[in-house]
């Protein structure tokens, strides 16, 4: 397993739509951050599948520390 990657130490906004299913990149590997472009096959991480409830702006980690992931909590500012 490889470990998580920092892709950023601030969220990414993402303009998301209610009912619609995203998969945020949990490895940090992505160029399509904040969401999975596949990347991290072969490093025994998966995408998170996040749901929107509502359509609008959704901040998402991009640290890979967040203890809400796949949104951002704050843990940026810890590292």
């Amino acid at each position: 397993m490889t470990e998580r990657q920092i892709a950023q130490k601030a969220p990414y906004p993402a303009n998301v739509e209610a009912g619609k299913t995203y998969y945020w990149c949990a490895c940090g590997l992505s160029n399509k951050q904040p969401f999975c472009d596949g990347s991290h096959k072969d490093t025994g991480i998966t995408p998170v599948a996040w749901t929107a409830e509502k359509t609008g702006t959704s901040y998402f980690c991009g640290c890979k520390h967040s203890k809400a992931e796949p949104l951002c909590d704050g843990s940026h500012a810890r590292l």
